[in-house]
């Protein structure tokens, strides 16, 4: 039997040829599978293929749907394989469809990533196509972890038993959406090592789990979400979006180290994460210029290195029923336009930032009474506002026109896209394709621009969006302590350097126990620290201390954005800490509630007691090797 080995920097990813197709081999353990007694399934439900089909397989779960349920037979064909890539070819030469699957690996870190490219020589509808089946030894049955929430509760850790039966996460919002994060942890009951899978889309989507009784294997399979059939013209093709897993013998925070290595390998230089301080609430829509240049004054004192103009600045936006989608300057608000603030903020050492939300429009704006068949149908309002369809040709041109003008005729060198309403129905595959790229257009030709997604908070993170932003909102939650326990989850599955967090003056809405200045700090600190509070509220006091731990970040950031991470507890705790080290040094981040004893962490071989001198409720300790 021929096998083709994969490499990673780890562990391979050896596959083998079968009889129905390609099957896996080995990842991280060894794939045998005991053909079970009894003569209901055919030998293409029972192997671990790559890939799988309706009328392929007949009684277990399938990748690839068309009508009428048994309708495909795939024959597999040629299989190219040089060093990390492979590409093997499935027939079905009665229906004219043809599936290429795609395998990529690398030497720099352990994730695998997959893929299928579905062709039609006639015309098809397709009623599933999921990207992989991923055949995670774990079995039988699995500890399925996930991450789960609601708008400013997102990425809670759920953990499952899974023995047998299906367990099916996803969005019909058009978004990835607050409910649930695309990503999935595997393990087994009695092993140390674990599994996670992730999709790499910004649409409606969705995983499924897949525990058949007493199987050695369990099944994971995603792509876009399978309500939505897809429609394919004699000669077109469809390329699903891509999976990624990985293994780790270090369990879920192995597999959590494993997903940051990866992501590293996605991201821009240092100066792509800055120090932001953005206008939203000391200001909401009231934006004045001689008021954001009293914050710009203020954050420039603290050490911010980019002052963001939040939502309110352009023409006739007074409220969140008005003017979204007229992207010009407001000349009532800026009747010199935006220069002035432009100029008096590059003035005090700062980059300048926009917020802007290119997908939405209100009703009452001149681009809606002007183009009122560029938005998704029905027409039903959230937030007071419609959704642009940026599938159509000339709404994505528009947007990218948009973009390129503000871009252009304003020294702007980072920008905050926002996206603040669910796309009706689920909305569209090619919406999602055009907001990708609009977002690498971005990224190609303004390569000075740091770009940050956000969708309401976390309602938009995948690798997807991680492989073409250099930050992401995780949540609008940003009182200290809720938002310390999204942090725990996000890094469970996303790395620091992405994770924008800011020092606010908002209530917690959950955990309400009160939180000194230094704790909404050493909060943010944990990922790329941001401001978003009303600085000019602030006493002489706190302005002073804010200086020294803006100080204090910008030394230990460079460690915080590339030391691999351990979490140690739960915020839920009475201590809790995260800690990120690098070959020659240690920072430990460490948050205790009122009255909890002395926090000790293992580092290395021994313990460190953290001894909360910064304040009674956190700290930060730097430890050197050199």
């Amino acid at each position: 039997m021929t096998t083709w080995e994969l490499p990673t920097a780890t562990s391979p990813y050896v596959v083998r040829e079968g009889d129905a197709g390609l099957e896996l081999a080995h990842w991280g353990r060894p794939v045998d599978v005991v053909a079970p007694r009894g003569s209901f399934e055919t030998p293409a439900d029972i192997a671990p293929l790559e890939f799988a089909a309706g009328g392929t397989r007949h009684a277990q779960f399938s990748e690839l749907l068309v009508p009428g349920g048994g309708a495909l037979r795939l024959v597999p064909g040629s299989v190219v394989h040089t060093g990390c890539r492979l590409r093997a070819l499935l027939r079905d030469d009665d229906l004219g469809l043809e599936v290429e699957l795609h395998v990529r690996t690398s030497r720099a870190h352990d994730v695998v990533e997959r893929w299928a490219v579905v062709r039609a020589s006639r015309p098809l509808v397709l009623h599933r196509a999921f990207g992989a089946g991923w055949n995670v030894p774990v079995g039988p049955g699995a500890r399925v972890g996930t991450l789960v929430g609601a708008w400013s509760r997102e990425c809670t850790p759920a953990e499952v038993d899974l023995p047998a039966g299906q367990l099916s996460i996803g969005s019909r919002q058009g978004i990835t959406s607050h409910t649930y994060a695309p990503v999935v942890t595997l393990r087994s009951r009695d092993a140390e090592d674990a599994y996670g899978i992730a999709l790499a889309w910004s649409g409606s989507w969705r995983l499924t789990v897949d525990a058949v009784p007493f199987r050695e294997v369990v099944r994971v399979s995603g792509g876009v979400n399978d309500e939505t059939s897809i429609e394919l013209g004699a000669g077109e093709e469809f390329e699903t979006p891509h999976l990624l897993g990985v293994w780790s013998p270090d369990g879920r925070a192995g597999v959590a180290r494993a997903w940051h290595t990866y992501q590293r390998g996605l991201a821009r230089g240092p100066e792509h994460r800055p120090i932001v301080h953005n206008s939203w609430y000391a200001t909401t829509f009231d934006v004045r210029v001689e008021h954001q240049l009293a914050l710009a004054d203020a954050a420039a004192d603290l050490g911010v290195e980019v002052f963001v103009v939040d939502d309110g600045w352009f023409r006739g936006r007074t409220s969140d029923r008005a003017g979204l989608g007229d992207w010009f300057v407001d000349g009532t608000k800026f009747p010199d336009g935006l220069e002035p603030l432009v100029k008096g903020v590059l003035e005090r050492g700062m980059r300048f930032g926009l917020w802007v939300e290119p997908e939405a429009v209100n009703p009452d704006s001149d681009l809606y009474r002007a183009h009122p068949d560029w938005v998704h149908r029905p027409l039903l309002t959230l937030r007071n506002q419609y959704v642009l369809d940026l599938g159509k040709p000339e709404v994505e041109a528009w947007a990218g026109e948009t973009l390129r003008r503000l871009l252009t005729e304003h020294p702007i060198s980072y920008l905050k896209w926002d996206m603040n309403r669910a796309i009706t129905l689920g909305g569209s595959i090619a919406h999602t394709r055009a907001y990708h790229r609009l977002m690498r257009m971005l990224r190609e030709e303004f390569p000075h621009v740091t770009v940050e997604a956000c969708a309401g908070g976390g309602g938009r993170v995948d690798n997807a969006v991680l492989a073409l932003a250099d930050v992401v909102w995780p949540s609008d939650e940003t009182g200290p302590r809720d938002r310390l326990a999204i942090q725990h989850g996000f890094l469970s599955a996303y790395p620091p350097h992405v994770m924008s967090s800011w020092v606010t003056g908002e209530p917690d809405r959950l955990d309400t126990e009160p939180a000194s200045l230094e704790f909404r700090f050493v909060v943010a600190m944990a990922g790329v620290l941001g401001s978003g509070a009303d600085l000019l509220a602030w006493t002489p006091a706190e302005r002073d201390r804010a200086r020294e731990l803006v100080a204090l970040y910008r030394e230990i950031r460079p460690v915080v954005h590339t030391g691999a991470v351990t979490r140690h507890g739960t915020p839920a705790d009475p201590a809790y800490a995260v800690q990120y080290s690098t070959d020659d040094q240690t920072v430990l981040l460490a948050w205790r509630r009122p009255g909890a004893g002395p926090l000790r962490v293992p580092v290395g071989d021994g313990v460190v007691e953290v001894p909360f001198r910064l304040a009674p409720d956190c700290d930060v300790v730097v430890l050197d090797y050199a």
